[in-house]
């Protein structure tokens, strides 16, 4: 079965009330926009948006990407981990 592809930000796996206001400051307001932007772009953008912050690794890319394959962000493998963290330095 698949899942619908525009869900509310929160309905997704990883995505709660906190990330989900953030996701929307910098214009991604579902699933179908983060799917577009991809893991990688929204988690740059966050930073963009929050340079001040520390965004740890794990909530957001991690979080964002493990969203889009609907799973926990704990169970993407460790070279996917890798992959997403070199693609942000």
């Amino acid at each position: 079965m698949t899942m619908p592809q525009n869900r509310p930000l929160t309905d997704l796996k990883n995505i709660g009330k906190k990330i989900a206001e953030r996701l929307n400051k910098i214009g991604i307001s579902s699933e179908a926009e983060l799917r577009k932007v991809g893991a990688i772009q929204a988690h740059k953008k966050l930073k963009a948006k929050y340079p001040n912050e520390t965004l740890p690794v794990c909530y957001y890319l991690y979080s964002f990407e493990g969203a889009l394959h609907d799973q926990h962000w704990n169970d993407l493998s460790v070279e996917r981990k890798q992959k997403l963290k070199e693609s942000i330095s």
